[in-house]
């Protein structure tokens, strides 16, 4: 019987070896860099090599430096923001109406930070917004980036042209009749 049982409740107090082999052999991690690379070759520790481990850096960030070759890069275009024509459209008609910022923002179900972006200035234009704008507010907006279209040249009416080359659309097929 162990030493530490107690008849009369039935417990026992004795510590139990619960997953290991035996309580006697113990190991001990390698102190020294001798030690490790002893270890190594007999083939008790195995390393595994981490990549990007100890940097404080996320593997999807671009960083500072797509931020910077995005300020150099000025031949690939600007980001289009509202024009202060639409702005100050908005900003006359809401207050026309008498309405907040965010009166208007709820009607047409966005925040009241779109409203406030737009009417600043600072908003990138969705055309979906200004037409909600367009009806709540009922008028008519200026869009923006739509330039006037060139006036086409019909080449119909010139001599030496036939019906069917004024008819192909440039770059894909001919229309239907």
């Amino acid at each position: 019987m162990p030493q530490n049982y107690n008849p009369g409740t039935g417990q026992d107090w004795d510590p139990v070896n619960a997953g290991r082999g035996s309580l006697g052999k113990k190991t001990t991690a390698p102190k020294s860099a001798r030690e490790m690379s002893m270890a190594k070759a007999a083939g008790l520790v195995t390393t595994e090599k981490k990549h990007g481990a100890g940097g404080n850096k996320s593997a999807h960030s671009g960083g500072i430096m797509s931020a910077r070759k995005l300020e150099e890069a000025d031949d690939v275009g600007t980001i289009a923001k509202v024009d202060k024509s639409l702005s100050k459209a908005i900003m006359q008609a809401r207050t026309a109406k008498k309405m907040t910022q965010k009166e208007l923002a709820t009607a047409i179900n966005e925040k009241p930070q779109v409203v406030a972006e737009y009417e600043s200035g600072k908003a990138i234009p969705n055309p979906q917004i200004i037409s909600k704008l367009e009806r709540k507010l009922g008028v008519k907006l200026p869009r923006p980036g739509k330039s006037k279209a060139p006036a086409k040249s019909g080449t119909a009416g010139k001599p030496g042209t036939t019906t069917k080359q004024a008819s192909v659309t440039r770059g894909g097929p001919p229309k239907r009749r």
